[in-house]
């Protein structure tokens, strides 16, 4: 230990012991390892997760054999053509000296070429392994996109579920929290009327009190309870997974009626539906969770058209009435429940089993009977005929009626402030027509000009359609579609038809226009798109069988037209292509016979009651 203690005295033991002590890690290794080692070190470190997830390699050739195939292909095409120069110029030169070269000289020259020649076979031998393994990896990469763009896609699904969960959560503390407002202002109301009165009030009150027992100033005092207004329920979250479906993917399908469907509509992809048919039924659906949340009753007969705006529902029935409904007011909760959640995430493509989603215990489950009682605003009626046709556009709603009549309502007063007359629009528009035809005959001394024009007011109707089949307003602008074939176009400010568009051979039964172009769809079995700018014919469809519903986005025009497939054209590539439950079964399924489509989500009415939801 002297000895130690000796040398641990010495100047330089006690430098390098105190160098070590200030010295950090790094410093110590770089003091130990020169800096391009420390580079090669930290290049050629693989961690154990990377040594542990090598691919199995089974492929027949070496990665230096796949780099010798890939390359010398180059050489051998310019050594290629620099035999041919060489022949070509030897060949020269021996016609020009006449010499033969040796029989020995030209059997290796064969024998070489023979060689090169196998070499160059083999070569594409193991190029092709090479391209054949990277198309099996490429396959592989996409089967594991798929898979994971899969679970990405259920993810997503449960982000909207649970977003729904939020908004409902945010609802009802909203309602607490104004539920918990009135209460305050009622115990405040209550204090201000529970102050002891005065000498002069008392003694006044007394003798009311021997006058009458109970008397209007007793009333008075009394706080009247303030009738509790229902919060908004609508859902303000927009769904998008349908999106990312494949178009024609079957979303879900459930039995919604027991008769052929007559009209439906929905407010949002994964919102609210409402249904009719001829079981006389209207039901309102959830097509989020799937289920029905109640039946909007008061109607005596069946419902042939209605229209679905955000909240508001509008009605027209066979009894020749219209009712109103505002679906805030549904005493409805949801509860957990998946409407397209499927079972297993790498089942292949987007749930389409409609047992897991809508069975027929679940969808035909009778709601609460007081669940939509209170969502009846008005009952508009005026009409004497059965109404076949309505649109409505903030505060204006316009039907129309087997009647032969259009009447405007205004939804605020709920009454109704115009009724045209369609007969009488076709017999002006048809006394113009012969006036001017009259008129331009005469000048002309030309009897045989007046059967050049075309008499719209003469038309002979289909008796089998509604003389009403379709019709929709903007603003002041009203188009309407008849029996007759004809598509009029109304100014709803001054009741007059400024246009008519003829062009339908059969009654129409369905339009839709925008800012550009109106589309409209008949008997005739054909779909016409009309430019509203000049009026005339922009293109035409032709089908098998008549039109019975068409409706369009900003993208596609899908239209039922008497086949258990719903006809959809794309706009944007101009094809034509089916979408439903037909398109490649053997089974028949039933025909269908309304459509409604929003946003690529498309929902189709079938004549059995059933309801079919699909990507499009």
């Amino acid at each position: 230990m002297s000895e130690l203690q000796k040398e641990l005295r010495r100047p330089g033991i006690q430098q390098r012991v105190f160098s070590y002590a200030k010295a950090s890690p790094t410093e110590l290794v770089r003091s130990r390892l020169s800096t391009t080692e420390i580079q090669h070190r930290a290049l050629t470190y693989l961690p154990n997760e990377i040594l542990t997830d090598i691919p199995e390699n089974d492929n027949d050739f070496s990665l230096f054999q796949g780099f010798q195939a890939t390359l010398p292909e180059a050489e051998c095409e310019s050594e290629h053509r620099k035999k041919h120069r060489r022949q070509n110029s030897k060949g020269q030169r021996l016609l020009e000296t006449g010499e033969d070269e040796d029989d020995a000289t030209f059997l290796a020259k064969t024998k070489k070429e023979r060689q090169k020649l196998n070499h160059r076979l083999e070569m594409m031998g193991i190029r092709k392994n090479m391209c054949s393994a990277e198309i099996r990896e490429i396959d592989n990469k996409i089967a594991n996109l798929n898979n994971m763009r899969k679970i990405v896609l259920v993810r997503l699904e449960d982000l909207e579920q649970e977003e729904v969960q939020k908004e409902q959560d945010l609802m009802d503390v909203d309602n607490k929290l104004e539920d918990i407002l009135e209460e305050m202002d009622e115990v405040a109301t209550i204090g201000r009327t529970a102050t002891p009165p005065t000498e002069v009030e008392a003694e006044t009150e007394e003798t009311e009190t021997e006058t009458s027992f109970m008397s209007a100033s007793i009333y008075e005092k009394l706080p009247s309870p303030k009738p509790r207004r229902h919060k908004p329920t609508r859902r303000k979250s927009t769904a998008i997974r349908h999106e990312h479906f494949e178009p024609g993917s079957s979303i879900t399908e459930f039995q919604a009626h027991n008769d052929m469907i007559t009209a439906l509509d929905f407010d949002a992809p994964f919102g609210n539906m409402v249904s009719s048919a001829l079981d006389d039924t209207v039901r309102v659906w959830d097509l989020n969770l799937g289920r029905c949340i109640g039946l909007l009753e008061g109607h005596q007969a069946s419902v042939r058209c209605l229209q679905v705006e955000d909240n508001m529902v509008a009605t027209g029935s066979m009894d020749a009435s219209i009712r109103l409904w505002d679906l805030n007011q549904a005493e409805y909760t949801p509860r957990e429940s998946r409407a397209s959640k499927p079972s297993n995430p790498e089942e292949d493509g987007p749930p389409t089993d409609a047992s897991t989603s809508f069975s027929e215990g679940s969808s035909s489950e009778p709601p609460p009977h007081s669940s939509t009682a209170d969502c009846h605003i008005h009952t508009l009626s005026a009409h004497v005929a059965e109404v076949t046709a309505l649109h409505f556009k903030g505060d204006t709603l316009v039907s129309g009626s087997a009647d032969k009549t259009l009447r405007q309502w205004d939804l605020v007063k709920g009454r109704c402030i115009q009724t045209l007359d369609v007969l009488w629009a076709a017999a002006q528009a048809s006394a113009s027509i012969n006036t001017n035809t009259s008129l331009s005959s005469s000048k002309t001394n030309n009897p045989t000009t007046s059967s050049q024009w075309r008499n719209t007011g003469s038309r002979i109707p289909d008796a089998s359609a509604d003389f009403v089949g379709a019709l929709q307003c903007f603003d002041a602008a009203l188009a309407c579609g008849t029996a007759d074939g004809m598509v009029r176009l109304w100014d709803l400010r001054s009741g007059q038809v400024h246009r008519s568009l003829v062009g339908h051979t059969g009654a129409v039964t369905c339009l839709q226009f925008d800012e550009r172009v109106l589309v409209t769809g008949s008997v005739d079995r054909s779909i016409r798109i009309w430019d509203l700018r000049t009026g005339s014919i922009q293109d035409a469809y032709a089908y098998d069988s008549p039109i019975t519903s068409m409706m369009f986005d900003s993208r596609r025009i899908v239209a039922a037209a008497g086949e258990n497939v719903a006809k959809v054209y794309d706009k944007a590539d101009g094809r034509h292509w089916d979408c439903g439950a037909g398109v490649g079964q053997d089974g028949s399924p039933s025909i269908v016979e309304r459509v409604r489509v929003r946003d690529g989500y498309l929902v189709e009415g079938r004549k059995d009651g059933v309801v079919g939801v699909w990507s499009c």
